[in-house]
């Protein structure tokens, strides 16, 4: 099973939703990066169960250990082990759905391939793995600014036909976290709290739309055949749980419109460096970034899990009646902010060094 993302900035994840803990060993970064435990916990809060009634109630602190790669608050160079320990595992409640397929899971497909599964939550299938790649994405977030200033933000721009009027150059992170619909249009926010809330209390659930922008990505990264920036990020965002869809820049709506008006003019900039009137591009060019901001969009379905009675089979091929148990969300845009942060950070962080690594001899 490969669990392993990047080149040189690479992550290896590791563990169940209900075994011992789930983590993260990070290989590739640079030595004598200052690094603080809050900064990598601060991302993982936002990602934590139970924020609100949005999330699903099980109660995890997901407190972050440094087992190694750092030492007097700084990176050594060497491998970064992170651990995460589980602590409100309640592996009884999945016993009863142990022999049968849940719909739209990955329970069937994993015993189609390996023959095995952890029937507990999911096993590595869950979301709960996505812990270890915030925690090294909040490294890869630390790297990013001190190197080159990148700032990267997402937010949840749609929930079902709810959708938010957010301007990516200006959007900020306190208007984000302002509401635990984590939109920051405040009319939508409240829109989107009150349907997901509705569909949690009707047992159901809702997918939507988050929307991601990189500010002052520097020129020149990627690769202009198969590892385009759009192809690296789209193979990154779609790896995540219950991701569907992605789109950079105009995406789909673009292929309404003209070449005439959907190419991106490019005028004078500061410092010798050319700038693009319009952003249709979405800050990527023959698969390399052009300097403007990156802007992308992820679709996730709705939670598969739902506690409403649903037609399935189990292994002996027989039909039967779920009605699921567990704690789950009602709708994972809120929580999945911060994952999507943490995808496009371990992009950037990896073609950064990528970048520099081959662009060594003078110009």
């Amino acid at each position: 099973m490969a669990s392993t993302f990047g080149k040189l900035f690479s992550i290896s994840t590791f563990g169940e939703s209900h075994g011992g803990g789930v983590g993260v060993v990070v290989d590739g970064c640079p030595p004598r990066l200052p690094i603080a435990l809050e900064e990598i916990q601060r991302d993982l809060d936002r990602r934590k169960p139970g924020q609100s009634k949005l999330t699903t109630p099980r109660q995890e602190a997901d407190a972050v250990e440094i087992l190694s790669g750092v030492f007097e608050g700084h990176t050594l160079g060497t491998p970064i082990a992170m651990l995460v320990r589980n602590q409100d595992a309640r592996s009884s409640a999945y016993e009863d759905m142990k022999d049968v397929y849940r719909p739209s899971h990955a329970d069937y497909t994993t015993e189609a391939k390996y023959g095995i599964r952890n029937w507990q939550g999911g096993g590595r299938a869950s979301a709960r793995e996505t812990i270890g790649r915030v925690a090294a994405g909040a490294l890869a977030r630390k790297l990013l600014a001190t190197v080159a200033n990148v700032e990267v933000l997402a937010w949840v721009q749609s929930v079902q036909d709810i959708t938010g009027e957010i301007d990516p150059a200006t959007v900020t992170l306190e208007q984000v976290e302002a509401s635990p619909a984590r939109c920051p249009d405040p009319n939508a926010a409240q829109r989107m709290y009150d349907r997901i809330d509705q569909a949690r209390r009707n047992q159901d659930s809702l997918g939507g739309v988050v929307q991601c922008v990189a500010r002052r990505v520097p020129a020149g990264l990627g690769e202009p055949v198969f590892d385009k920036l759009e192809a690296e990020l789209a193979r990154a965002l779609l790896s995540l749980p219950a991701s569907k869809a992605f789109e950079v820049g105009s995406g789909f709506a673009g292929t309404l419109l003209t070449g005439s008006a959907h190419n991106d003019a490019f005028i004078p900039g500061p410092n010798g460096q050319p700038r693009t009137r319009t952003n249709l591009s979405g800050g990527i060019q023959g698969g390399i970034s052009n300097g403007e901001d990156i802007v992308i969009r992820v679709a996730f379905k709705p939670t598969a899990t739902i506690s409403l009675p649903q037609d399935t089979v189990n292994r002996a091929n027989e039909a039967v009646t779920l009605r699921a148990q567990g704690r789950h969300d009602p709708c994972v845009l809120p929580r999945a902010v911060p994952m999507v942060e943490a995808m496009v950070l371990l992009v950037l962080a990896d073609q950064l060094l990528r970048q520099r690594g081959q662009d060594i001899l003078p110009r």
